[in-house]
C-alpha cells in the first residue's frame, strides 16, 4: 500500500501518468524541491548496510526542531501542495477530492506503524522515519541549512517520509530502534531496512545501542536488502 503513486506530482496528472519507483530528487544547488540528475542506487544486504553506518557518539548540543526546514513548496513549486501533502496523495489507498489551497477531503490511508485505518488527512502526521533530533544527534548539526531543507523534505527516497496515525507518531516522538519500534510487528523489518536506508542516503552516523537493536531487527528478516540513493555533501548547497 505504499508507494501507490508518484510523489509531487499534481493529481490531475497522476493517473495519465505510468507508476514509478522513485519521486523527484532533491535539487543540487537550488531549492530542495528542484530536480536534478539522480545519484545511482546502491543495494545490499541489510546486515551490509548497518555496518555500512559509521558508529559515533550522538550529540544534541544546540538542537532545535526550527534548523529543519518544512514543510517546503513540493516538489512542484506552483501546485499549491506542499511537501506534506504529496505524501499524503502519494500513499492515499483511496483517493481525497483536492480543494484550493491543496486542501484534501476524503481519501483513506492505511498507517503501517500501527495497522489502523485513517479517513480523514487531519487524521495523519507525515513522520521522518529518521527523527529531526536523530538526525542532528548524527551528524546533521554539521549540515547547511539547504542540506537540512532537503532532508526535511525528502522526496526523493520512497522511505524518508511516510504517513502514519498521529498517536502513533508523537509515540515514535525522536526515539531511535533501540528505544521504540513500530506497535504492528509485521511492520519492524520494513522499518529497520527504512532507518537504515535513510541513514545512508544522508551519510548519518549511529550510535551503539542504536546499531545493536538494528542488528537484532536484521536477525529476525533473513533476505532483507537496503536500496539507498546517497545525497552527496556537495549536491545540497
Amino acid at each position: 500500500m505504499k508507494n501507490l503513486l508518484l510523489r509531487g506530482l499534481p493529481a490531475l496528472a497522476l493517473a495519465a501518468l505510468p507508476l514509478l519507483a522513485t519521486a523527484v530528487p532533491a535539487s543540487a544547488d537550488g531549492p530542495a524541491s528542484a530536480a536534478t540528475l539522480p545519484a545511482a542506487s546502491e543495494t545490499t544486504s541489510l546486515f551490509e548496510g548497518i555496518d555500512r553506518i559509521p558508529v559515533a557518539a550522538e550529540s544534541r548540543d544546540g538542537y532545535v526542531r526550527t534548523a529543519f526546514k518544512h514543510w517546503n513548496a513540493g516538489a512542484l513549486p506552483d501546485d499549491g501542495c506542499n511537501t506534506r501533502a504529496e505524501v499524503l496523495l502519494q500513499e492515499a489507498v483511496d483517493y481525497p477530492e483536492i480543494a484550493p489551497g491543496c486542501k484534501l477531503t476524503g481519501g483513506r490511508w492505511f498507517s503501517l506503524y500501527d495497522d489502523t485505518w485513517v479517513t480523514a488527512a487531519s487524521g495523519l502526521d507525515v513522520d521522518h522515519l529518521v527523527p529531526f533530533a536523530e538526525s542532528w544527534d548524527s551528524g546533521a548539526s554539521a549540515w547547511t541549512a539547504k542540506r537540512r531543507e532537503a532532508y526535511a523534505n525528502d522526496l526523493g527516497s520512497p522511505t524518508s517520509l511516510i504517513a502514519v496515525t498521529a498517536k502513533s507518531n508523537r509515540a515514535k516522538a525522536d526515539k531511535d530502534p533501540a528505544e521504540w519500534l513500530p506497535p504492528a510487528a509485521t511492520y519492524h523489518c520494513a522499518y529497520a531496512t527504512g532507518w537504515v536506508e535513510t541513514k545512508l542516503r544522508w551519510s548519518l552516523a549511529a550510535d551503539d545501542r542504536e546499531r545493536e537493536a538494528l542488528l537484532g531487527l536484521a536477525e529476525d528478516c533473513p533476505g532483507a536488502t537496503v536500496t539507498y540513493e546517497p545525497v552527496p555533501f556537495g549536491a545540497v548547497k
